[in-house]
């Protein structure tokens, strides 16, 4: 496993956040993590990253305890996080922006290669090296704050909530390149409202509710769960 985590308790000053959550995520693999609003699921990214002190419990990143290390130390050892809303810089250009998701990394001409693979993935973002991002369209942010995520060269990549805001279109087309990166070696942990593509798209799903675990399962099987069906899928 890339990612194991026991027994988490995270908090949001009083308000108890996440409540004794376990799960884990293989080498290479795709999970998503449905839920409604409030259940917890961008909490658990967060304490994941540090952002969210964990109370209680473990977080194992290839085996070694992460739980109390400073977010800069987690993200160099390999996990790089896309947040809800893209936060991309909106005043640096595109260029200045992936920049920034190699703030950490000394070598320079791999930055560059890196870079330059960004633009062959994203072919988008590659006329627009020098546009501020606020001028960006949606997608194409979207495609930015990939593209920064994958500078710092991630095993591991948590996603929040990609889809948010974006056209159905551009929506296929995120998750397209989201499901190459994950058949390059990258493992995934998604964190998706549109549980229909989340569970179309990874191998195993998570339902978080009320900052607990509540189903695991292979992502084909939760498609087909009634309880899914009605709360998540609408059908």
């Amino acid at each position: 496993m890339i990612l194991k985590v026991e027994g988490l308790h995270a908090y949001y000053g009083s308000i108890h956040a996440l409540k004794g959550v376990s799960m884990d995520v293989g080498q290479g693999e795709m999970v998503a993590l449905i839920g409604a609003n409030g259940a917890g699921k961008s909490t658990l990214l967060k304490s994941i990253l540090g952002v969210v002190p964990a109370r209680e419990g473990r977080i194992y990143f290839n085996e070694r305890p992460i739980e109390n290390l400073p977010t800069e130390q987690i993200v160099k050892s390999g996990i790089s996080y896309v947040p809800e809303g893209r936060r991309i810089f909106p005043l640096l250009t595109v260029v200045e922006n992936l920049e920034m998701g190699a703030y950490l990394r000394p070598d320079k001409d791999e930055i560059t290669r890196d870079m330059e693979n960004v633009f062959h993935l994203f072919p988008q973002l590659a006329p627009r090296r020098k546009q501020l991002g606020w001028s960006l369209s949606g997608g194409e942010q979207q495609m930015l704050a990939l593209g920064r995520a994958l500078m710092g060269r991630p095993k591991l990549l948590l996603l929040d909530e990609p889809s948010l805001g974006l056209a159905p279109l551009i929506v296929d087309h995120i998750f397209e390149m989201i499901t190459r990166l994950n058949t390059q070696g990258i493992a995934i942990l998604l964190v998706e409202q549109n549980a229909q593509i989340a569970l179309s798209t990874a191998s195993r799903g998570l339902v978080l509710e009320n900052g607990q675990i509540a189903l695991v399962g292979l992502a084909s099987e939760l498609i087909e769960n009634e309880k899914v069906k009605h709360t998540y899928l609408g059908i």
